[in-house]
């Protein structure tokens, strides 16, 4: 009988460095779709931030911190990155496990937002795309969530079946941008 070994999405693809320039595939944990029930967001908040001392995300946003954070992912929806979901949570919202569904990758390094800017049709400036910021955008042809995690650094996740595209769209990009300088 063949024996069947797990492989996280950008298995073999990474990390990759241009220049300044770094990608790196990201474990973000556990990964849970929250999608709140009619009239409990306010329930679902007190108990998000009961059981894991964040609040829920407002449109645009993250909160929390690397290792637990709650992503936007969309109306009524967020993403709950790190831990298993508290089980009080199924009260106020359905829970989903999405743990083997993304592929996840962190764009850091001088130049980033140019990276970002040959890909996708949203202005991710630091004046306007703040630290915690969140956005479902199309990134090339993918439709991706990219998230400002620091000063010159993105978190980007796309479906798992599209992270080989993913990376060649990054480290063309990445190329491009280092070959300016």
């Amino acid at each position: 009988m063949a024996e069947l070994t797990a492989k996280s999405p950008c298995d073999g693809l990474l990390p990759v460095t241009v220049g300044a320039l770094k990608l790196s595939e990201e474990d973000l944990g556990h990964l849970t779709t929250i999608a709140v029930f009619n009239g409990k967001d306010q329930a679902l908040e007190a108990a998000l931030e009961a059981a894991h001392g964040m609040k829920l995300p407002a449109p645009g946003r993250s909160t929390g911190k690397a290792g637990s954070r709650a992503i936007w992912f969309g109306r009524n929806m967020a993403l709950l990155a790190g831990p298993q979901p508290d089980p009080t949570l199924a009260d106020h919202a359905a829970l989903t496990d999405q743990s083997d569904a993304w592929a996840v990758v962190r764009l850091e390094g001088a130049g980033a937002e140019d990276v970002l800017a040959r890909l996708c049709p949203i202005d991710l400036r630091v004046q306007s795309f703040k630290r915690g910021h969140t956005a479902r955008t199309e990134l090339r042809h993918m439709m991706a969530s990219v998230t400002r995690i620091g000063a010159d650094s993105f978190q980007i996740m796309v479906f798992r079946s599209l992270a080989r595209t993913l990376v060649h769209d990054l480290k063309t990009a990445m190329e491009a941008v280092a070959a300016r300088g």
